[in-house]
C-alpha cells in the first residue's frame, strides 16, 4: 500500500444533527480503550501509541471527532472499523483507523499531525496485512522539503539516519514508489512487503514502537513558533499534504467497498485528512497541477511523470541519490 502520508473546538451550545456514521456505532466507548491482545493484531500498534504519548503528555484528550468517528460496522456485517482521535497542545491531531475482517485481513492507518506552531514531521503508519502479504509504510514525513533543502532534514533526520538503517536492512525496500509519493517520504522511510510470519511481525512492531518513540522525542524537544510567517508555512505544508492524502491514498478504494463511497468520502476527508477542508483554501490542482486534464478534471493517476524508484533512493548518509526533483 503506497501511502502518501486547523482543529476547532465545536461550541457548548452548538446542536449537531446525527453523523451518517453515529447511526452505525456500536457504542459510545473510545474503541482504542482496550485490552492488548495475544495473536497478532495491529491494535496492539495503537494501543502503545496511545500509552506511550499519554506518558509524555498527560494532557492528551479525546478529540471531538470521537463523537462521529467511533465503531463501524461494513457493509458485509462482518468487517469492523475502529476508529479513534486525540488532541493535545503540540498534537493538533491522533488518530487511527483499524480495520479486522473475520478472514484475517487487517489495516492499521495511524498518523499524529502536529500544531501549525510546530514544524515537526507528520508520524505516518500504513499497515496492509492480508492472508499471507503484508504491505507496510513507516515513515516521519516530513512537513517541508528534505530532498532539494537540507537545512529541514539536519533538524529532524540527521540522528534518526542509524535507526532507519537498521530497519531498511530487516525490512528491505518493497519495489517501485512513484516520484510524486516520493516528495512526502523522509530518509528513513520504510517501504517494504513481506510475507507474513512471526518474526516479521515481531520486528514490524518493534520498528513501529523505535519510530514512533523517537517522534516523541522529537515532540518533547519542539519549542513553539512565534514568527507569523512560519507558522503560515507550516500551515499550508500540512494543508498541502493533507490534500495530496485525501485525493490520492489508495486506501481510498478499499473504504468504498467496505461502507460505500459517501461514508467513504466522510471518513477520509473529515477523519483520517481532517484540515483539508479547514486549514487551507488551496485545491488539488493548485498544489499540482501537473494532474490536470484538458476539461479540468483531475487525473486519477498515482503518477504522471512516469518515474518510479525501484530500489531506495537515499544512501548511507541520508542522501538523495535519485535525481533531484524541482
Amino acid at each position: 500500500m503506497e501511502s502518501l502520508s486547523s482543529s476547532t473546538f465545536l461550541p457548548a451550545a452548538t446542536i449537531k444533527q446525527p453523523h451518517p456514521l453515529s447511526s452505525r456505532t456500536k457504542h459510545k466507548r473510545c474503541p482504542c480503550s482496550m485490552k492488548v491482545v495475544s495473536t497478532f493484531s495491529y491494535q496492539n500498534f495503537v494501543q502503545f501509541a496511545l500509552d506511550e504519548t499519554k506518558l509524555l503528555t498527560p494532557d492528551l484528550t479525546p478529540s471531538y471527532l470521537q463523537d462521529d468517528f467511533s465503531t463501524l460496522k461494513a457493509m458485509d456485517g462482518k468487517t469492523e472499523l475502529k476508529m479513534c482521535s486525540f488532541q493535545a497542545p503540540k498534537i493538533r491531531l491522533l488518530r487511527s483507523l483499524s480495520i479486522e475482517q473475520s478472514d484475517g485481513m487487517q489495516v492499521l492507518d495511524l498518523a499524529v499531525f502536529p500544531e501549525a506552531e510546530f514544524d515537526l514531521p507528520i508520524f505516518c503508519a500504513n499497515f496492509f496485512t492480508s492472508g499471507n502479504t503484508n504491505i507496510v509504510v513507516l515513515d516521519l514525513n516530513p512537513l517541508h522539503d528534505v530532498i532539494n533543502e537540507t537545512p529541514y532534514k539536519q533538524k529532524y533526520y540527521r540522528s534518526l539516519i542509524p535507526l532507519g538503517l537498521k530497519y531498511a536492512e530487516l525490512l528491505p525496500w518493497g519495489g517501485k514508489l512513484t516520484g510524486e509519493s516520493l516528495k512526502f517520504f523522509s530518509p528513513i522511510v520504510i517501504w517494504t512487503r513481506f510475507s507474513s510470519s512471526h518474526e516479521k511481525h515481531d520486528i514490524l512492531f518493534s520498528a513501529f514502537t523505535d519510530y514512533y518513540k523517537a517522534w516523541l522525542g522529537l515532540m518533547n524537544q519542539a519549542t513553539k513558533e512565534t514568527n507569523v510567517s512560519q507558522i503560515s508555512l507550516n500551515r499550508e505544508a500540512q494543508h498541502r499534504y493533507l490534500t495530496w492524502r485525501a485525493q490520492k491514498d489508495p486506501g481510498y478504494n478499499l473504504l468504498k467497498r467496505l461502507i460505500g463511497a459517501t461514508l467513504a468520502e466522510d471518513v477520509v476527508k473529515k477523519f483520517l485528512f481532517n484540515g483539508v477542508n479547514e486549514l487551507g483554501n488551496k485545491t488539488f490542482l493548485d498544489y499540482f497541477p501537473e494532474y490536470e486534464r484538458g476539461d479540468g478534471s483531475i487525473n486519477e493517476k498515482r503518477s504522471v511523470v512516469g518515474k518510479s524508484f525501484e530500489n531506495r533512493p537515499w544512501d548511507a548518509q541520508g542522501v538523495f541519490i535519485g535525481d533531484t526533483f524541482s
